[in-house]
């Protein structure tokens, strides 16, 4: 049984309508000076949630700074709990593409055994799992719906970091969103044919361009990380977040006149 039900009505409202809109500071980002400055920019932007490092401190601080809800992003079980205490909403294995350029790779396998292991610690807590995009998109499917099997409440996809766009303009980002789209319709199709749906996000490598195109694709929702946090300053960052808000809601509109 799902635990979507505990979340705020905010997120509840955000994934039903599938216009969810995830900020990410980074797993790895643990500067209390940076993580503050997204926070802030997510909460004045208009986001519906925020992902940071989980760290408990990190928690208590985005939550002042952002008046949002908070998940925390790990690959440690053992640090969820304490975060979760802090006031996290939502506990998430991964995004894994930062540890991609260190030499270190997430499987099926380990991915399902996090999973596992977190979901026993903290089995009243929604959930998030990022399927790693090294997998074939066929091993993505299944990891995903073997993934709901184990009680998993969200699916995540991931890609941006392995994409080589070729072009400049509106045409590269595109290209830089293609490996997470495509992970996106692929395990939005496999839930569909399966009847085991749960919300999906679909993040890394996308843009203001290309988040209604996901959307489109079979997301819930979308997560926007570097896009945002390669900016040097929170008013840019306000912009950013806000440029991407109205893209969706765009969408949401058009798709609303449509039905």
């Amino acid at each position: 049984m799902t635990l979507l039900h505990s979340l705020p009505a905010s997120l509840q409202k955000s994934f039903k309508n599938r216009s969810l809109f995830k900020v990410i500071s980074g797993l790895n980002n643990f500067n209390p000076k940076l993580v503050t400055q997204v926070s802030k920019a997510a909460g004045y932007g208009g986001a519906d949630l925020l992902d940071i490092a989980c760290d408990p401190e990190l928690v208590r601080l985005a939550k002042e700074a952002s008046g949002i809800p908070i998940c925390v992003s790990s690959v440690e079980p053992s640090l969820f709990p304490e975060a979760v205490k802090a006031g996290a909403s939502i506990i998430e294995i991964g995004n894994f593409d930062s540890f991609y350029p260190k030499g270190r790779f997430f499987f099926a396998d380990e991915v399902l055994e996090l999973a596992s292991k977190t979901r026993s610690l903290l089995p009243e807590v929604v959930l998030s799992v990022t399927v790693p995009h090294i997998l074939p998109l066929d091993s993505q499917s299944k990891l995903a719906l073997d993934l709901i099997d184990s009680g998993v409440d969200i699916i995540q996809t991931e890609g941006g970091t392995s994409s080589k766009p070729k072009s400049a303009g509106t045409l590269g980002l595109i290209e830089k969103a293609a490996p997470t789209m495509a992970a996106t319709y692929t395990i939005a199709c496999a839930m569909e044919e399966s009847n085991k749906k749960v919300p999906l996000i679909c993040a890394s490598g996308l843009s203001e361009v290309t988040v209604a195109m996901a959307i489109a694709g079979g997301a819930s929702g979308v997560g926007i990380g570097s896009a945002i946090n390669k900016l040097n300053d929170e008013l840019g960052m306000i912009a950013a977040i806000k440029s991407i808000r109205q893209a969706l809601r765009s969408f949401e509109l058009v798709s609303t006149k449509n039905q």
